[in-house]
């Protein structure tokens, strides 16, 4: 009765995003879009590959553009 059960565990695959993602600056709104869904939600880390200091950056830089306008809330489809 006593199974030892083992964890099914995916390897994550780290996706390199060209340009750099210590780079990314609220500023940018074209590279910032590829890192938000057309509903306005930010990608995860475990989908974008970035780590978690880069996450933590992008979700600020995110947050800049919305504030000053460069990026909206949501889609216009959505409203």
């Amino acid at each position: 009765m006593n199974q030892s059960r083992t964890r099914m565990t995916r390897t994550r695959k780290q996706k390199r995003i060209p340009g750099r993602i210590k780079n990314i600056d609220y500023k940018d709104p074209k590279q910032l879009r590829r890192f938000v869904t057309e509903r306005g939600k930010i990608v995860p880390s475990r989908i974008s590959g970035a780590s978690a200091l880069c996450q933590r950056r992008l979700a600020k830089a995110v947050k800049r553009a919305r504030h000053i306008g460069l990026l909206p809330f949501i889609e216009e489809t959505y409203k």
